[in-house]
């Protein structure tokens, strides 16, 4: 049994799978697509909205380091992504790296994971970017009805019909092609980035020398509370994180880290890009570096312009920017915002599409959801049905708790690929690699270390939530998946085949 659960699916074979006329996707992305999604999807609001929290609950003027050394960790996973993105360029993302390299369990594990954190990925951002929306509606003098206005708001009834309206939209644009994707994306992208660099440059004028005094503030001792790090760091070093000082960046960063998150959804798209084995590593690489600058930028100026202690927690660029006499800006800022999170919105429903798409292909879920549409040649039976689902979810669940399962279903796929990368490279070392994660395997290990520090400071609801979603993924495995998995017919083809060889030659 253990054999059959740990089976891997050749590289060679899921390439070939790519080919089959009516579970091909269709080739249309360049580098600057794959750039322009990981920056589209990685500037959201943690950028918007993370800055100011962390300068001022745990870092100071210092929350610039955490973002260089959340930057880091988040580097040494792209690493790892960029050499299997250019090696497997499949749909799927960690589950199909996975799949080729620990076996069919932990592949049906991380697909599971991932259609979990990119459901509630696109559910949260579609309900924040609502919450723009209405605001700004609001300053228009055009206020919504309560029961269509956003959970969170509504005191009984209420159906968010913005943020539903949102992902279908999206859903809409999908099913048509990823390539019209990419366009709208590009659009977007560019707004975001011109109000980032607006910050940036504006800010700049405004800085005062004196709000980085002190740029590291004193240590504080953390209580340990419900989160896991505390106990076990106390336990096996002597010591508690803090806030402030040091460790307090340390602590930052393991927040800011997830307003990385996105790049991965980038490997998603491998089986859409015209050259994956030279542009995959360009756009997961790529992306990454050019947010972590822009994070960075974006942090020493905002902590310049306004003392860490008075920084607003809930909109802190807009805010820094009213408290110095210039609202224009703050709008602005408020805008791009709304307008921003439309792309990451858009590009983790292609993710969690993708994903759903690959298990389906491989006979993990059903294969009715592997067919493409004949025209646009993109996945649109679990586009439409994932879509509709995700716009049902937003609109009726409050979803702030369940968000953090989206930061721990990433950095589990994050482990994932880092353990694979080394496997493979003993397993297949003959498989052509475009782009070679450097110093194997002391690269995979430090990105697991981090992953898993970093998965130590979510809560231990979270780890709870988690680990009942996995569970009920087992169930669906063992009452479904294994039964009708492809590579497991493959193969009793395959015995049955050499069994009747063997009573032809007796």
């Amino acid at each position: 049994m253990s054999s059959t659960l740990f089976r891997t699916k050749k590289v060679e074979q899921s390439i070939l799978d790519t080919e089959e006329p009516e579970h091909a996707l269709k080739k249309s992305l360049s580098a600057l697509d794959l750039t322009v999604f990981g920056v589209g999807v990685i500037i959201g609001t943690g950028i918007f909205v993370l800055t100011g929290t962390v300068a001022k609950n745990n870092a100071g003027p210092a929350v610039a380091l955490a973002f260089v050394a959340a930057g880091v960790a988040c580097g040494l996973a792209a690493l790892c992504y960029a050499e299997f993105a250019s090696t497997v360029p499949v749909a799927g993302s960690a589950y199909t790296f996975s799949y080729a390299s620990l076996g069919e369990l932990p592949a049906w594990i991380i697909g599971w994971d991932l259609v979990l954190e990119f459901a509630l990925g696109t559910a949260v951002v579609a309900v924040g970017w609502s919450g723009y929306i209405a605001s700004l509606l609001d300053n228009a003098g055009w206020h919504l009805p309560e029961a269509l206005s956003t959970r969170e708001e509504a005191s009984g009834f209420g159906f968010d019909i913005l943020a539903a309206a949102l992902v279908l939209l999206l859903t809409a644009i999908l099913v048509v092609g990823t390539k019209l994707s990419a366009r709208v994306t590009s659009v977007v992208v560019a707004i975001k980035v011109t109000v980032v660099l607006t910050v940036i440059i504006a800010g700049l004028f405004f800085i005062h020398g004196e709000n980085y005094d002190p740029f590291v503030p004193k240590a504080q001792t953390v209580p340990a509370g419900n989160n896991l790090q505390a106990p076990l760091i106390q336990l096996m070093f002597g010591w508690a994180p803090s806030n402030f000082g040091v460790m307090g960046i340390f602590t930052a960063a393991s927040v800011v880290f997830f307003a990385f998150i996105g790049f991965d959804v980038v490997a998603t798209a491998a089986e859409e890009t015209r050259n994956p084995q030279r542009d995959m590593p360009r756009g997961i690489i790529g992306s990454l570096i050019i947010c972590t600058v822009l994070y960075v930028a974006v942090s020493i100026v905002v902590t310049g312009m306004e003392h860490y202690t008075k920084l607003s927690v809930s909109a802190p660029l807009a805010d820094a920017f009213k408290h110095t006499g210039h609202p224009w800006y703050a709008g602005f800022i408020s805008f791009g915002a709304a307008v921003g999170l439309t792309t990451v919105c858009m590009i983790l429903l292609l993710g969690q599409t993708r994903v759903f798409f690959a298990m389906s292909r491989d006979g993990l879920l059903p294969r009715f959801f592997s067919h493409v549409h004949p025209r646009f040649k993109t996945p649109h039976r679990p586009t439409i049905l994932l879509g509709c689902l995700i716009a049902i979810l937003a609109g009726f669940t409050k979803l702030s708790e369940l968000a953090e399962l989206v930061n721990i279903g990433t950095l589990f796929a994050f482990v994932v690929v880092a353990i694979g990368v080394i496997i493979l490279r003993r397993t297949r070392p003959d498989l052509p690699r475009a782009f070679r994660t450097p110093w194997v395997p002391v690269i995979p290990i430090l990105s697991v270390c981090a992953s898993l520090w970093l998965m130590l400071n979510l809560p231990a609801e979270t780890w709870l939530r988690f680990g009942v979603w996995m569970i009920i993924g087992f169930f669906v495995y063992f009452l479904y998946g294994r039964s009708h998995s492809r590579l497991g017919r493959h193969h009793e083809t395959t015995a049955a085949q050499v069994a009747k060889g063997e009573a032809g030659e007796d």
